[in-house]
């Protein structure tokens, strides 16, 4: 009979006691304690390794639970994260901006509660996003409705989560923002900032994506019989802050907020006794009390438009008039040809 050939396992000498497979002595005893996780797979004679045999094995390691079948460990990265959060929040281990911003609170937090409504409720498309460059400032210009200011929230989630860079929007926000209790606090830990030239060029030369409504109180508070006519742009001030930091402004058309509450009349009397621009009076509220203040389940569209360059003029071009004047009215009428092509291509408010 030929000699019988011995096939040579791997020689648990070499490894650590932790690591050894365990195996018996002489005279019985077991030796060393069981490994923790899958043994690898040894090649049989010719270098072939069993098919199916290492993807099993990768399997099991990589879906954390040594394939014991377990439950996953991504609950237990998830919880792990949220109490590292906590830990960071109550220690005051974190950082926040000059402007106030905390990008932590923003990411984990404040994204967090409005995606669902971007996403589920409203159900935004977006198209475009490729304009907004990957890097260095720009100044997104957009068209501002809806009686209440979710457009700017629901652009901020925009930007975010389908921009490949996933871009912060850096919103401009009127003061009235900052003087509500709770509403301040939010809106800076947010990145939302006075919308005051100082400030929107610091962040543009900072290279942030600045976002501003130049429409402000007139385009959020117009009649429902008004929807989808912009109002005036100002003065062009955003246009003199994006030439003197040489970014590209971007216009931005947004479709579906105008009906979220048609504003059908405004309670001037009830404005002034509580120092707001306007008071709504919608088919809902404040009929149907807090249940009236629910906005309705339409459809959005958010198109960014082709940027127009800025670097290409002289440092004297920010306080030209006539320039200023001409790129506002070019923005202006981008965003609002766009709308118009939207409302053309839109099936329905809600679908």
């Amino acid at each position: 009979m030929a000699d019988a050939k011995v096939i040579p396992f791997d020689d648990d000498r070499s490894r650590s006691g932790a690591g050894r497979r365990r195996g018996v002595l002489p005279g019985g005893r077991a030796q060393g304690p069981a490994p923790a996780g899958p043994a690898p797979v040894s090649a049989l004679p010719g270098g072939q390794v069993p098919e199916g045999a290492a993807e099993a094995v990768g399997d099991a390691s990589q879906d954390g639970t040594g394939g014991t079948g377990g439950p996953g460990s991504g609950w237990d990265r998830r919880i792990a994260g949220g109490l590292a959060f906590l830990r960071r929040r109550l220690t005051g281990d974190y950082d926040v901006d000059e402007f106030g911003y905390d990008k932590e609170l923003t990411d984990q937090v404040l994204m967090s509660m409005l995606r669902p409504l971007a996403d589920k409720y409203f159900r935004v498309e977006v198209k475009g996003i490729e304009n907004i460059p990957s890097d260095g400032g720009a100044l997104i210009v957009a068209n501002h409705s809806g009686t209440l200011p979710l457009d700017g929230l629901m652009l901020q989630v925009a930007v975010h989560d389908n921009h490949p860079a996933e871009r912060h929007l850096r919103l401009l926000a009127a003061d009235l923002v900052f003087m509500l209790p709770v509403v301040n606090e939010l809106a800076r830990k947010a990145g939302h900032t006075l919308a005051c030239a100082e400030d929107a060029e610091r962040l543009l030369q900072g290279g942030e994506v600045v976002g501003v409504m130049p429409e402000g109180f007139k385009g959020i508070g117009k009649p429902f019989g008004e929807r989808y006519k912009l109002q005036r742009f100002g003065r062009g001030g955003f246009v003199s802050t994006a030439l003197r930091a040489g970014v590209p402004i971007v216009p931005c058309s947004i479709v579906g907020a105008e009906e979220i509450y048609p504003m059908i009349g405004n309670s001037k009397t009830l404005a002034r006794v509580l120092g707001v621009p306007y008071f709504p009076i919608t088919p809902t509220f404040p009929w149907l009390g807090p249940l009236g203040a629910l906005p309705l389940p339409t459809k959005w569209t958010i198109q960014f438009g082709d940027p127009i360059p800025t670097d290409g003029y002289p440092p004297e071009a920010a306080e030209d008039p006539m320039l200023m004047f001409n790129l506002t009215d070019q923005v202006r009428e981008q965003i609002q040809h766009t709308l118009y092509k939207l409302l053309v291509q839109r099936r329905s408010v809600f679908f």
